[in-house]
């Protein structure tokens, strides 16, 4: 604001608190109990808890998140190394269950969709049913028929008899 402002037409809001009337030159007991817990308690507790927390920010582990390097697939495992057999067939049961996990969101992104749109569900929500259709018949093609006990060597033999099928009917 300019220097030669109308003090009668901005006058200045009056004060909420009232000025201090101190009474008596002795300092006040609370202020002094205040600051002494301050200082001898909560400073150093603040100071050691913020210390604490730079240094967790530095060393963050994200715990919920667990990665796993890939792995050789069994056709690339030597014969007779059996921990490879078994870190293929361990990279095999992860890879199923990321899989399972697709086609349940995707049939969830489906059925919400058919909740939403209603009678017209099949004209809305085209993209989401076939989607949903070559996410299952995908799974289908992979995991389907390999049984109660399924496991990598029974889905690689599956593959195996599938592309020689191919091969059969193409010649």
């Amino acid at each position: 604001m300019p220097t030669d402002f109308d003090k009668g037409a901005y006058p200045e809001p009056p004060r909420q608190t009232p000025a201090v009337d101190k009474q008596t030159a002795l300092p006040n007991p609370a202020v002094i109990l205040s600051k002494l817990f301050y200082y001898s308690v909560d400073l150093p507790v603040t100071t050691f808890r913020d210390v604490v927390d730079s240094i967790r920010a530095k060393n963050t582990s994200v715990y919920y998140h667990q990665k796993f390097r890939r792995v050789p697939d069994l056709t690339e495992c030597q014969h007779g190394d059996y921990l490879c057999y078994y870190e293929a067939e361990m990279q095999w049961r992860r890879d199923y269950k990321v899989d399972q996990e697709i086609v349940k969101i995707v049939q969830e992104r489906m059925r919400a969709c058919h909740q939403r749109e209603g009678a017209s569900y099949q004209q809305n929500c085209a993209k989401e049913i076939e989607q949903f259709n070559e996410v299952t018949k995908n799974f289908q093609s992979r995991y389907g028929d390999l049984g109660a006990y399924a496991s990598g060597r029974k889905c690689l033999m599956k593959q195996k008899e599938r592309m020689m099928a191919a091969q059969a009917s193409s010649a």
